[in-house]
């Protein structure tokens, strides 16, 4: 599974890959996660752009899968663990 991190914004975004689910975290500058979510393969970069908004320094780190399945249920557990200020409770 490879991980990368970019700057939350556009040009960022663009640099992401595209060709594997993945799990992606929404971080503050100093570390934060904000939210926490899954892509599908050919949607990632899309999907994060869903989200985008003024956030100075924030970043974004996506992990790939396999499949879309392995992305989910590790979401369900850092959602679980980390309880992502914008992610709903209960998830």
């Amino acid at each position: 599974m490879s991980e990368k991190k970019v700057s939350y914004n556009k040009g960022g975004i663009s640099q992401l890959p595209d060709d594997k689910p993945v799990m992606y975290r929404i971080e503050t500058e100093g570390g934060r996660q904000n939210y926490i979510g899954i892509a599908k393969r050919g949607r990632v970069q899309e999907r994060i752009a869903e989200h985008l908004g003024e956030i100075p320094g924030a970043t974004v780190r996506v992990e790939q899968f396999d499949s879309i399945d392995d992305a989910r249920q590790k979401e369900s557990r850092v959602i679980k663990r980390n309880q992502p200020k914008y992610n709903e409770q209960g998830k």
